[in-house]
């Protein structure tokens, strides 16, 4: 049954009153056509709730644009979703393509900041965001009374004689809810073994992020990784208005899951009465790294989930918490992302943390 507009509806019930489901929900595939922007593969999907987003199968299948019943949900930086062909890799260039966006992803074989590992230099975050998707889906059906709607693709991270890591991505989301999912299979289609680092860059922004904007997380233990660390700690759960100078924190998240394998994370606006939850399990990704940026302009709350620190490959290497993928191996990743959309569904979410 599809929850919508205040009641239950069955298929046939709907069915009676659209001429077509796109008038209720939908996935399209468009492509952006001016500057920097131009050629890259968008789907925009909407799942009747009020929640809508766009995927990028031409900037690494990640999530761009997100708002909940017209507020935005994420940060938009300056850059926009700049081709792949722009990418920069190079130290920080990773940033001239930045554009935000509910969620980037940064991987396959680093992650975190730029580091030196075995003698070869490696950049900010890595190529998996700048990746474009090869067989790409998109499309929704009904299954029995409930509608699906999906965006699939594959992008790939190869190189003549080094790796060679494939990720096939579904993120997708049903008519009448507001929450979506990603799915991810990473698979080393090459002959050696060869690190695997990720991180699922996700990216809060106002009006959801403002003066009293507070996190609520389900980790017991927490480890700065900027050098401020006092500064990373104090207050840690509470946000504050947009500050001139500010410096960037980064606060490392050793999530906890709850009895269901999931562990949960929010960022919520008590005065707007409305937040948004980040399920992960441990097992894969045991991290949630913590970004912290709140100057004029950058105002972001950065909230990560990762497999690996965030120091880069070399401090992971050093520490023994890198993670490897063997010739022929696969391992699976599985995000939730929804909106709390009222003070109860936040106090009912911070209530079941807390057991």
């Amino acid at each position: 049954m599809v929850e919508l507009f205040g009641r239950s509806w069955t298929r046939t019930e709907l069915l009676k009153r659209v001429g077509d489901v796109s008038q209720l929900c939908g996935a399209r595939l468009v492509r952006l056509s001016e500057g920097p922007e131009s050629g890259v593969q968008v789907a925009e999907l909407r799942t009747g709730s009020g929640l809508a987003f766009s995927v990028l199968p031409g900037r690494g299948m990640d999530i761009g644009f997100a708002e909940f019943r017209g507020m935005p949900l994420c940060w938009r930086s300056s850059t926009g979703e700049v081709a792949a062909s722009h990418y920069e890799p190079a130290g920080e260039g990773w940033l001239r393509g930045f554009s935000g966006g509910l969620m980037a992803t940064c991987g396959f074989t680093t992650a975190g900041w730029p580091s030196v590992d075995q003698g070869q230099s490696l950049p900010l975050h890595g190529r998996a965001s700048y990746l474009q998707a090869r067989n790409v889906h998109v499309d929704g059906d009904w299954n029995a009374d409930e509608y699906v709607m999906w965006v699939q693709g594959r992008t790939r991270e190869t190189t003549v004689f080094g790796g060679d890591i494939r990720l096939t991505r579904r993120v997708w989301a049903r008519l009448g809810e507001s929450r979506l999912f990603v799915d991810d299979v990473l698979e080393n289609l090459g002959q050696a073994r060869t690190p695997l680092m990720l991180a699922y860059h996700i990216n809060v922004g106002f009006p959801l992020l403002d003066e009293d904007s507070e996190l609520i997380s389900s980790a017991r233990e927490m480890e700065p990784i900027t050098d401020d660390a006092e500064a990373a700690l104090a207050n840690f759960r509470r946000y504050g208005p947009p500050t001139a100078d500010w410096q960037a924190t980064v606060l490392v998240h050793h999530v906890r899951a709850s009895a269901d394998g999931w562990a949960r994370t929010a960022f919520v606006n008590r005065r707007l009465g409305i937040g948004l939850f980040i399920k992960q399990r441990p097992e894969e990704l045991p991290w949630l790294w913590q970004w912290k940026q709140l100057g004029y302009g950058a105002y972001v709350a950065g909230l990560e989930p990762a497999n690996c620190i965030g120091r880069g490959r070399a401090y992971d290497r050093e520490r023994g918490t890198l993670q490897f993928l063997d010739p022929g191996e696969q391992r699976r990743h599985s995000l939730e992302i929804g909106v709390l959309e009222s003070a109860q569904a936040i106090d009912d979410f911070a209530a079941d943390i807390a057991r």
